[in-house]
Order: C-alpha cells, then structure tokens, then sequence
C-alpha cells in the first residue's frame, strides 16, 4: 500500500467577477486594426439561462489567420499593428455585447471548416466554457466536420455564426432551450 493518501477534490472556486477590471488590457479584442484589408467583426451577446444579458462576462477567441495557418508569434498582449497573434479577449459591455475585430480565419486543413475556437468566462461558473464558433459560408464543408457531426443535428445551429453586414454574428446563451453547445476538455 502506498503511504501517500488519496485526496478527495475539492469544489473550484467561480471564475469571476475580478477578471472584468484584472484581465482586460489595450487592444484585447482587437486582433487586427479595423482598417485593415480584410478586417472583420465578430460579435454577439452572452445571455443566461432566463434570455438576460450577462453583463460581466469575459470572451476570448483563438484562431487561424485567412490562409488557415495557426500563429505561433507572441505579442498579443502589447499588438504592434502588424504581426497576428490569433488570440484575442473581450470584456462584454452592460447589455452583454462583445465585439472582435479580426480576420476570417482559413481552414486549416483540407476539406476542413474555418472556425474560431472560444472561451467564455462568466459570474457563477466554476470553470470557464469552451466552444467553436463555425461560419456558416461553405454548409457542405460543415456537414462533413466530425465534431459538427457529434453534435445532435438540432442543436448544430447553436455552434454556427450568422454572417451580417461586417462579419459574423454570434450570440452565447449559457442556459435555456438556446443553449450553446460547449465541449468538455478533460483537465482544462
């Protein structure tokens, strides 16, 4: 018998509110300067389980650049206007609005989808939720994703951005009959 013990887990603490004044920093959610060629929008609202806004919520997006090359440089916390970093974080507003300014990422493989992998900080939670936010531009190139395809066929739709007039739109609900699907990263 070993003579270490085995500890029981404990619960984790909620993740927030501190990260709304501690985390954000000068061109979090801006990825690329909004002038830029190709610059676009992606934004949304987070909502809870009974259709309000989150006011206090906190957004970060990871992502491939427009040729589908996923960034190794560093820098995001202090952007030089130039080099993309593929990272991005923003704090939501009062009406629980986020807003990235960004490119559309390319796919990364072939025959793969453009998507932007997303995590959601927000009062109450224990950990942090992870999920991909898919463009809905190429539906066949989805129909043919594996993890888009493990997702029951009525809740893919919570999972696919809706395109406007400068980019994507997607909005985020943590509870309800919308919710949003979120994956499970084991020991994230």
């Amino acid at each position: 018998m070993s003579s270490q013990a085995i500890l029981a887990a404990t619960p984790g603490q909620t993740v927030g509110p501190f990260y709304g004044y501690a985390l954000p920093y000068p061109g979090d959610s801006e990825l690329v300067p909004a002038g830029r060629a190709g610059a676009i929008r992606l934004h949304g609202t987070v909502y809870d389980g009974a259709g309000q806004p989150v006011p206090d919520a906190l957004i970060e997006i990871w992502q491939a650049d427009e040729n589908g090359a996923v960034s190794r440089a560093g820098g995001s916390l202090r952007r030089d206007g130039f080099s993309f970093t593929g990272f991005g974080r923003a704090a939501v507003d009062p009406e629980g609005h986020y807003s990235f300014t960004t490119v559309r990422p390319g796919p990364t493989g072939d025959g793969a989808p453009a998507f932007f992998a997303m995590t959601v900080f927000a009062r109450g939670l224990l950990n942090r939720l992870f999920t991909r936010v898919y463009l809905p531009d190429h539906e066949a190139v989805l129909d043919g994703d594996r993890l888009l395809r493990s997702v029951a066929e009525e809740r893919r739709s919570t999972l696919v951005a809706e395109a406007d007039a400068d980019g994507y739109v997607f909005d985020i609900h943590l509870q309800g009959d919308d919710e949003t699907v979120f994956l499970a990263f084991p020991g994230a």
